[in-house]
């Protein structure tokens, strides 16, 4: 999604269409007819159980990860209560062990973070090759808050691996992105963006919406409470490094993320803090 964010953006061949209406959804859109066409649940995370999230669904992500984001992730910020995942961003110091006087790595040379966040990752645990993914869930909209749910190949290095961002926001804006490796072994994007004032904003923002994609042998949709955001054709996003790889025909794993700050997601400073990133379940179908 995001997470490595230097937009080469193509010529987009998605499909985009107006959100306009969605804000007149009911307040708890149930998910699509998921068992049409074939499909069947392979995957369920439904978070019931108070606590940790399950060690056997997820790892998580420790320190600076990317992005130049202010944030320090860590265990401690993710938890399942009342059957949600929350990820939960504060605005507390945080002593970095890897500081190092006068590094150029930004990882490096900041003495400590202002923010402490979560993020959690199936790799090495589960990752699919094709199928619907869904998940129910709520996002923060202020200033500097950027959550995420994406995933990436299980092989290769970034971008050659692939990256889908399912569900993104930062400064405005809800996306919905595709990523591979273009010319010259930069990131290339089909990206779509939507402006959250144009959803309803704030109020749009405080209800539980649905996200979910389709991903086929042929093609990757995106959409929002059954709105379609972004369609790709799988055949137009083959790695342009000579390999002749489609990072979309291996399995990819899934990330959540709440991030602050940094390269895209704008400035936290006005910001009250806590802020939350909520997840009602994830269900993974296939055919």
């Amino acid at each position: 999604m995001k997470k490595y964010i230097v937009k080469l953006l193509l010529p987009v061949c998605a499909v985009c269409i107006s959100l306009s209406g969605v804000a007149q959804q009911r307040k708890n859109p149930k998910p699509p007819a998921l068992h049409s066409d074939g499909y069947k649940l392979v995957w369920a995370e439904e978070f019931n159980k108070d606590g940790a999230p399950d060690p056997a669904n997820w790892r998580y992500e420790l320190g600076f990860e990317r992005n130049e984001e202010y944030q320090w992730y860590q265990w401690e910020n993710a938890r399942c209560e009342k059957g949600k995942l929350i990820l939960e961003a504060k605005r507390e110091k945080k002593t970095n062990p890897n500081f190092k006087e006068g590094s150029s790595d930004w990882k490096k040379n900041r003495r400590e973070a202002d923010y402490t966040s979560a993020s959690i990752k199936t790799q090495g645990l589960h990752s699919w090759l094709y199928g619907r993914f869904v998940m129910r869930g709520k996002i923060d909209i202020r200033d500097g808050i950027w959550p995420a749910w994406w995933t990436l190949g299980t092989k290769g290095s970034w971008p050659a691996t692939g990256e889908i961002d399912i569900m993104e926001y930062y400064r405005k804006k809800l996306l919905a992105n595709i990523a591979f490796m273009g010319a010259d072994r930069k990131d290339a994007w089909f990206s779509t963006e939507k402006n959250i004032d144009s959803l309803g904003g704030q109020a749009w923002a405080d209800q539980f919406h649905i996200w979910r994609m389709d991903w086929y042998e042929s093609s990757i949709a995106l959409y929002v409470d059954n709105q379609l955001l972004n369609k790709v054709s799988l055949n137009r996003l083959v790695n342009q490094d000579g390999t002749n790889i489609n990072p979309f025909k291996q399995p990819h794993y899934m990330l959540l993320d709440l991030a602050i700050g940094g390269k895209q997601g704008g400035d936290p400073s006005k910001t009250t803090f806590p802020a939350r990133f909520e997840v009602d379940y994830i269900r993974v179908y296939q055919k």
